[in-house]
This record gives C-alpha cells, sequence and structure tokens, in this order.
C-alpha cells in the first residue's frame, strides 16, 4: 500500500441507524478525503455531519451502537477491526459535547494524558507549546470543574492536538469560544494542515469555511450532497441555503452590489477586503468615505446624551452601575444586582473570584446580550441571577424577591435558566416529557397543549418521543429552548442558545424570542454569537474579570475597537465591511448596508 496515494478516509455505501429511531442517520454514504486536504463538513442540525465524523475514528460503531453496513477505511485500514483507542494514533477527535473527553483534574495534567499514555517522551513539551499556541497557559493548572465552557473546549482541543494526529475532526472549533480564539484555534489548524495533517471540521460559520476550507462536503438528509473545492461550494448558493448555511456576509454583499458578480463574471469575494475593493470598483473611482455615508440613516446622538454609556480599558476596570444606559428609559425592574461577589473554593482551599463586587439593573422590555471574553463571569453571573447560585457577598433580587431567600424551585415560575450545556436539561425519557414536567408540576390543565404547541413552534414534533441526549446538538439546543418556552418566565436566561445552530435554527431562536415579549418581560443572552448580538440586542453588558466594563448597544460596542480588543470580539462581516467602506454609523445587518450604499450610489450619479 503506498501510504502517499491512500486517502486519508475512505468511506464506501455507509448506513447507520440509531438504537429506536425509525430513520437512518446515514443512508449510503460515499466519500474519499485526500490526504493533506482541509476539509469542512456542512449541512442543516440533524443532517448526519457528527455521526458520518463519529464512523471515521471507530466511535461508530464501537461506542455508539446500532444497525450498520458499508465500511469505513482510514489510512486505508478498515475501522470496523480495530478499538478506537488504535485508531486514536491515527485520527484526533473534539467532541461537540467536549466536555466529556475531560478526564484529568487540570487542563495540564489533562493535556498531558494522551501523550504520557502513548509512551511520547517528549509529553511535557507538546503540552507546554499547545498551551502556550492555544493562549491557555493562565488556566493550565485551574480545576476543569471551574472552567467556562469556552475554555473547557479549548482544553479538549488541545488535548488531541498535543498528540499530533495524521487526521483531526473537530466538531464545531468555534462553538462557545470568544471570536478572536476562534480565529487561534483555526489559524492553529491550517499550520498543523501546512505540514501535511489532514484537518476535517463541522461548521456552521459559511466565512469561517471561505477563509480555512480547501473542500466543503454538504451532508442532507444522512447523504453526501457533494464535495467540492471551496470556491466552486460557495457558488451553489441554493444548495446551501436549503441547508440553512448561507453565503459569508461579504458573498451576499457582492452579488447584491456588485454586477460583475451577480452575473457570475467576476468570483465572489471571499474576504472583507476583497468585497469592499469590488464594491468600490461597482461604485466608480471617485467615490469617497464621505460619498457613501448618506443621508439613509441618522448619525446616532453623542452617547453621553442618549445614555450608550460605556467604559473601556484605559482607566480602572471597575465602572460604577451605568444608570444613564440604553436601558435607563425602559420599563420596570425585573432584577437587580447589588454589590455582588462570586467565586469558588478551590482543592486546595484558596478562594476564587468569578464576578468582583458587580451592579446591574434589568427591566422590563430589555433584550440584554452578555458578552465577553471565555472566562469573563458570563455563566457563573446568569447561574447567579436564577438562584441557583448564592452571592459570597451582596445581593440578587428578582422580581422583587431577594433570591437567597428562595429556592431555585420556588424562583421557577419566575425565573428560567438555560444552561450552557443543553445535555443537562434533560431529565426525562422524551423531550416531550421534560418540555411538560413545569406546566405538570404545577398543574397546569392545558400542559399537553402547551407540550405539542411548543414542539411544533421549535419544528421537534417528529422527534418528541425520543431522549434529548441521543439528539444532534441543534436539536438539543431546540429542545432546551422548548422547556423555556413552556414555562414563559418573567425572567429568560439563555447561556449560548445558538452555539451548534444553523441559519434557519438560529432565525427561529430569534424568532422565538419576539414572539414570547408578550410573556417574558426580559430577556438576558450569553453568547459569543456577534450575528445575534447585532441582529437582536438592544443593550449588551460587556464582563471582563467579573466586572462590568462597559453597558451599550450593538452600535457602541462595535464601533469601539480598544473594547472590541479587551473583551475578544470579532463583529460580523458585514460590520466590518461597513467600517472598511467608511459607513458611519457602522451597518449591523446586511439589509442596512445594501440599502445604504445603493442610495449612496444613487447620490453620487
Amino acid at each position: 500500500m503506498n501510504r502517499e496515494t491512500t486517502p486519508a478516509i475512505e468511506v464506501s455505501d455507509l448506513r447507520f441507524r440509531y438504537p429506536g429511531s425509525s430513520v437512518e442517520s446515514l443512508r449510503g454514504v460515499d466519500l474519499r478525503i485526500e490526504r493533506g486536504d482541509f476539509v469542512a463538513v456542512v449541512g442543516g442540525n440533524g443532517s448526519g455531519k457528527t455521526t458520518l465524523c463519529k464512523s471515521f475514528n471507530g466511535l461508530i460503531p464501537h461506542f455508539w451502537n446500532g444497525d450498520i453496513s458499508g465500511t469505513v477505511r482510514c489510512n486505508g485500514r478498515s475501522t470496523a477491526h480495530r478499538t478506537v483507542g488504535a485508531i486514536a494514533r491515527d485520527v484526533g477527535y473534539v467532541f461537540q459535547d467536549f466536555g466529556n473527553q475531560i478526564v484529568r483534574p487540570t487542563p495540564r495534567d489533562d493535556i498531558s494524558f494522551g501523550p504520557l499514555n502513548f509512551g511520547c517522551e517528549d509529553w511535557r513539551e507538546r503540552t507546554e507549546a499547545v498551551l502556550d499556541d492555544l493562549d491557555i497557559a493562565h488556566i493550565a493548572d485551574a480545576q476543569t470543574w471551574q472552567l467556562s465552557g469556552g475554555q473547557q473546549h479549548l482544553t479538549a482541543l488541545a488535548g488531541v492536538l498535543a498528540l499530533a494526529p495524521d487526521i483531526i475532526v473537530v466538531d464545531e472549533p468555534a462553538a462557545e469560544v470568544d471570536p478572536l480564539r476562534a480565529a487561534v484555534v483555526y489559524d492553529h489548524l491550517a499550520r498543523l494542515n501546512e505540514r501535511g495533517i489532514t484537518i476535517i471540521v463541522i461548521e456552521h460559520h459559511a466565512e469561517l469555511v471561505a477563509k480555512y476550507a480547501k473542500t466543503v462536503v454538504l451532508m442532507s438528509e444522512g447523504q453526501v450532497s457533494w464535495c467540492l473545492p471551496v470556491a466552486e461550494a460557495l457558488s451553489r448558493t441554493a444548495d446551501l441555503e436549503a441547508a440553512d448555511i448561507p453565503a459569508p456576509q461579504v458573498v451576499a454583499a457582492a452579488r447584491a452590489l456588485v454586477p460583475d458578480v451577480a452575473r457570475g463574471i467576476r468570483s465572489a469575494p471571499l474576504t472583507i477586503e476583497e468585497c469592499a475593493e469590488a464594491v468600490r470598483d461597482a461604485l466608480g473611482p471617485d467615490v469617497s468615505a464621505t460619498d457613501l455615508t448618506g443621508p439613509a440613516l441618522d448619525r446616532p446622538a453623542d452617547p453621553a446624551v442618549d445614555g450608550s454609556a460605556r467604559e473601556t480599558a484605559a482607566a480602572d476596570p471597575v465602572p460604577e452601575l451605568m444608570t444613564t444606559g440604553p436601558a435607563s428609559g425602559a420599563g420596570r425592574t425585573v432584577a437587580e444586582v447589588r454589590g455582588v461577589t462570586v467565586g469558588y473554593q478551590t482543592i486546595s482551599g484558596a478562594r476564587s473570584t468569578v464576578i468582583d463586587d458587580l451592579d446591574l439593573r434589568l427591566h422590563a422590555g430589555e433584550r440584554v446580550a452578555l458578552v465577553g471574553s471565555n472566562g469573563a463571569g458570563k455563566s457563573t453571573l446568569l447561574s447567579t441571577l436564577s438562584g441557583m447560585k448564592l452571592p459570597r457577598d451582596g445581593s440578587v433580587v428578582i422580581d422583587g424577591q431577594e433570591t437567597s431567600r428562595l429556592s431555585p424551585s420556588e424562583l421557577a415560575g419566575t425565573v428560567c435558566y438555560l444552561v450552557q450545556r443543553p445535555d443537562q436539561m434533560f431529565l426525562q425519557d422524551s423531550i416531550s416529557a421534560d418540555i411538560g414536567m413545569f406546566p405538570r408540576s404545577r398543574g397546569l390543565p392545558d400542559a399537553a397543549e402547551i407540550t405539542a404547541e411548543v414542539l411544533d413552534r421549535v419544528g421537534l414534533s417528529q422527534v418528541g418521543d425520543r431522549d434529548g441526549r441521543l439528539l444532534s446538538g441543534g436539536q438539543q439546543r431546540r429542545a432546551t429552548l422548548a422547556i423555556g418556552l413552556a414555562m414563559r418566565p418573567t425572567l429568560l436566561l439563555l447561556d449560548e442558545p445558538t452555539s451548534s445552530l444553523d441559519l434557519r435554527s438560529r432565525d427561529d431562536v430569534i424568532d422565538m424570542l419576539d414572539a414570547l415579549a408578550e410573556h417574558i418581560l426580559c430577556s438576558v443572552v450569553a453568547t459569543h454569537d456577534m450575528h445575534l448580538v447585532a441582529e437582536w440586542s438592544d443593550r449588551v453588558i460587556v464582563l471582563d474579570h467579573g466586572r462590568i466594563i462597559a453597558d451599550t448597544d450593538p452600535t457602541g460596542l462595535f464601533a469601539d475597537q480598544d473594547l472590541l480588543d479587551r473583551a475578544r470580539l470579532v463583529p460580523p462581516q458585514v460590520t466590518q465591511l461597513g467600517q472598511q467602506l467608511g459607513l458611519d454609523p457602522i451597518p449591523l445587518s446586511l439589509p442596512d448596508l445594501i440599502t445604504r450604499t445603493t442610495h449612496a450610489e444613487e447620490v453620487v450619479r
């Protein structure tokens, strides 16, 4: 066997059905992935992406049993006759549920675990190298159970990278990781690919696919629709949109604003710089930044006047509670955090501080995005607001009641917290039972009708009788949202609700939050999804090391580069493109950009 010509992965007529399912998750899959390729596997939630990739390292069928036929070969050898441990020398895999593959008490121990067990003499050097490469050396000796979801994700990835296998599979590399670290992860994968390592990612973010992938595999209903070079793949807009994978915003903008791109005469740009150049070419060489400003949108008032107050990194990062922030004219106070400090006691007995002397008021009618880098304290703040975690100092008042005087179950009718790990929300043997648990426990006579209505709204009626822990990652997200919908609380807290979701599901989240406005007075979303921040929120709270460093709105956030750098955030492509073109205020959506730029073109002519 010639190793150089042998494909990294070869799949022939693969079929797989999970136990208890009436539908095959994989239906006659044929696929060949060449050695040294960088492949993005895309498709809608439930299309079979994760199931297919789990067959590459033998997790299917050796760990997840089911009805299976066909063959899978890794480096020319069948996975059917090798153990998962043996295949791990060839294929490193970072799970979508990455927390389940962390087995040691600290990141340093966990990263070392694989190289040590495989007898690598340079295990220390490997460990330190990936800690530095992924910028997580500062948490190397923390307890893994104290890490944020994003930090756990980076730890799991580091453990795989330390083994330096021939093939690396990462299920949603950017999930729950702050945008700057997502770029770091992808840059590292790209460097490994340059050394000849085959990289396979499951990804919903088209802009990351455009920037890093060489080949794209589209999955649909358990089958491979096509496997194409990235430029050709991204030109298949109808196929991608049918699978809820939108074109990158720069591609969509160019198709709308550049006639040669729309007609197929000129290739669609894949970077912000290329798109800005193409738009300027289409508008004419005499169009300046001021020409593009146009009267389509008024310039916002001075932040000191309109209340879009924010603080950045220059001063002492202990801001006062910003009572003149974007919500100062909103409705009644739904929640108030007064001088709250929250921390953990480590195994050594020392105390760590996660939330530090924080003040915050949330008002009726607000849509609040809670943003910041991994480990900034977002999940801890949500947990404290829900009453699941009590502060070391200070107090939390929800709808007039102090959380320290009520149990979480007593607060459940007022505040609902949908946690970062969706599988932790499933307590029953079916998602129908999980969704109906709260209405039934409150003795609501229409509990069955509520359950059926919510299942239909989130598009899960057909899998209502399945255990939530056996659903795809995207379906699990939808199911947890359904649990929250059925509770109809005053305050809804959501931790990374759009992580691992395709475009349609993400838009469904926004639509569902809009539809709940009459039932839920205030929603708070902790997120790294800057599209969600731009398109849904009207107030943005930026956390850093457990303190509020800014209380602003999406426009104020994305216009402040110092603030973005400190919080490790990256604006949506449409916002960056607007900045390149000189639009002021910056656009938050593609229709906004197109309307204002088209108007500017008409003004110039």
